[in-house]
């Protein structure tokens, strides 16, 4: 069981932070306060019920043990006292599951990027088979989903497409869909009806906000050019394309979607601060090297994590070793869910294991 005294620093944590926020702090702190406040109230909801639990399982002891306690009273006590005893592992593994150390960007929205990989024009058909997937799955979750930009191929797919997701708890899911998809399938294109192997590459990025990254404009190169269409054609007769270079990182990001140079430019820079974010954040996890690498991947964009084999209609996450044979449910984003669940799951119990293994 989780020790009593943990459970007061968290409660005690918990007032403070209703006390700083009730006594006038704003900007960045009151941010930061809130967002650790909504972090915790759940677990508070948590402990509360935990210890209204063990106070009960108290009580029905206390009558257990009475010799006055009549034995209809006591039966009852004892059949009440099993059924709290359930609910307190229950009450305690939730606990420790919310109590592990969580990524500081899970609440955050995100930016999913999707590159055509190998495989030419039946490569670009798959990353909008994924964008369409994706858009469909948060659609489903009730996320927002904009696309921030987009490269068309000749054959209706896309070179690389880049989607932004809004809503609570966006980056948490998605974070796992980081890496090469590959598909296995006949292509339209094909004429002697061979499986051809192509991939996609994704990459998922926490959407920064200001209190996350700080930008000097003197450390930025900005650049205005004509936006292009398809076949070098204009777009438009003005320098709306937008190119912004961070210096010190030699970070580029360029964005033409919209016929506003103002607007391209607050795109360009909403992306350059997730890329910058997500670069230092994984500065940060790398020099934690010494963690074992848990089993839903790296994060690592080379890394290949899953395979959508069309002839078997079969959709493979080599991460988990977790076949389904849905596949037209799970690329239409209707029944993708499943694969994100069985890996927050996965995820959260090797944590927990970690966790408990360092109790002991």
């Amino acid at each position: 069981m989780i020790p009593a005294a943990k459970l007061e620093r968290l409660l005690d944590r918990f007032h403070a932070i209703e006390s700083e926020m009730a006594s006038g702090a704003s900007g960045a702190t009151f941010v930061k306060l809130s967002r650790e406040h909504a972090e915790l109230s759940p677990v508070i909801e948590t402990v509360r019920a935990y210890r209204q639990a063990q106070s009960r399982i108290g009580d029905a002891d206390s009558l257990i043990e009475d010799p006055s306690t009549e034995s209809e009273i006591r039966n009852m006590a004892e059949e009440e006292r099993a059924e709290l005893k359930g609910q307190l592992e229950t009450l305690d593994r939730d606990l420790r599951l919310a109590l592990l150390p969580r990524d500081a960007a899970d609440d955050s929205s995100a930016i999913v990027e999707i590159r055509a990989g190998t495989g030419g024009d039946e490569a670009a058909l798959f990353a909008g088979d994924l964008l369409n997937m994706y858009q469909r799955y948060c659609s489903l979750q009730g996320w927002k989903t904009e696309i921030m930009s987009l490269s068309e191929s000749d054959l209706g797919g896309f070179k690389d497409a880049t989607l932004e997701v809004v809503g609570r708890g966006v980056y948490a899911k998605l974070k796992f869909e980081s890496g090469v998809h590959r598909v296995q399938r006949v292509p339209a294109t094909e004429t002697q009806g061979r499986i051809h192997t192509s991939a996609a590459t994704v990459a998922v990025l926490p959407e920064a906000e200001d209190v996350d990254v700080e930008i000097n404009e003197k450390d930025l190169r900005i650049d205005t050019y004509r936006a292009q269409g398809a076949g070098g054609q204009h777009v438009n007769k003005t320098d709306s394309a937008v190119r912004i270079t961070h210096i010190p990182t030699n970070t580029v990001v360029a964005m033409q979607e919209e016929k506003s140079q103002h607007k391209n430019k607050a795109k360009a820079m909403m992306l350059l601060k997730a890329k910058i974010y997500d670069a230092e954040r994984s500065r940060i996890d790398q020099a934690r090297a010494s963690e074992r690498k848990s089993l839903v991947g790296s994060g690592d964009r080379s890394e290949r994590i899953r395979t959508y084999n069309f002839p078997q209609g079969r959709v493979t996450d080599h991460r988990i070793n977790l076949t389904l044979y849905n596949l037209s449910r799970i690329i239409s984003g209707d029944e993708l869910g499943e694969i994100v669940d069985a890996l927050v799951a996965q995820d959260q119990a090797d944590r927990l294991a970690d966790f408990e293994a360092a109790e002991q």
